[in-house]
């Protein structure tokens, strides 16, 4: 059983990347920042409501899913359940800061730090199991991994929600109209949990190409928050003249 101590340890090796990462993400944007109360409480709604919705959502059809691939139940809940359900539930924390989005760049910001606030208690989860099992290989392992492939991946694919939401508020349209960027998310989020689930070239290549593809993911997410940013700058800059 784990300590106190223990406890303490495991949860800031789950939550301090996912703090850096949030501050990265953030001032990405070099004009009119997200305001760190906004930024609080979606990663707040991430790490809490939004992983109760996700695990409910996932026990209420893991069995429908799992008739629906019998050849292969586990992998059809990894690659289309899971990812239906908390690209579902992730995102859903942007409606307490709708008011604050003015620009489409604040919708990639803050869908990523509801992912990131989800990775981080996710990461909590698997690497006390992983601590429980006393296995210090499986442990670093899980560790290295969720801190760089799945934090990134989750904020990278909430992002694309995130941003489908900030066009419909600004250009007042349904939320509905969000739906095709959230296909996108499920389609981000279901290749990454394809990739880590088969294990087509052997486990080594799997993991380099996980990481690989949420560090490209990421770093698309931010080539499109500074392209955004400067626009909108320039549109006050011409405005004013």
């Amino acid at each position: 059983m784990l300590g106190n101590l223990g406890i303490v340890i495991l949860a800031l090796i789950a939550f301090l990347p996912a703090v850096a990462y949030v501050v990265w993400i953030r001032n990405t944007e070099k004009y009119n920042r997200e305001p760190w109360g906004g930024i609080f409480a979606v990663f707040l709604w991430g790490a809490t409501i939004a992983i109760a919705v996700s695990i409910f959502l996932e026990m209420l059809f893991q069995v429908p899913f799992s008739r629906a691939f019998p050849w292969d139940a586990t992998l059809g809940v990894s690659v289309l359940l899971a990812p239906l359900a908390e690209e579902f539930a992730k995102p859903l924390g942007i409606r307490y800061v709708g008011r604050a989005i003015s620009e489409p760049e604040d919708g990639l910001i803050y869908g990523a730090i509801c992912g990131l606030g989800f990775a981080a208690t996710e990461n909590l989860l698997y690497e006390w199991d992983a601590a429980a099992s006393g296995n210090v290989a499986q442990f670093a392992t899980t560790v290295m991994v969720r801190s760089v492939a799945s934090m990134l991946l989750h904020a990278s694919a909430t992002a694309m929600t995130g941003y489908g939401i900030s066009m419909a508020i600004l250009k007042r349209r349904p939320l509905s109209s969000a739906l095709p960027y959230y296909l996108v998310a499920v389609g981000m989020h279901g290749a990454y949990n394809f990739i880590v689930s088969v294990d087509i070239f052997g486990a080594l290549f799997s993991l380099f190409l996980a990481i690989a593809f949420s560090v490209a993911c990421i770093m698309y997410i931010r080539k499109r928050i500074v392209e955004m940013d400067n626009k909108s700058v320039l549109r006050e800059v011409f405005w004013w003249k």
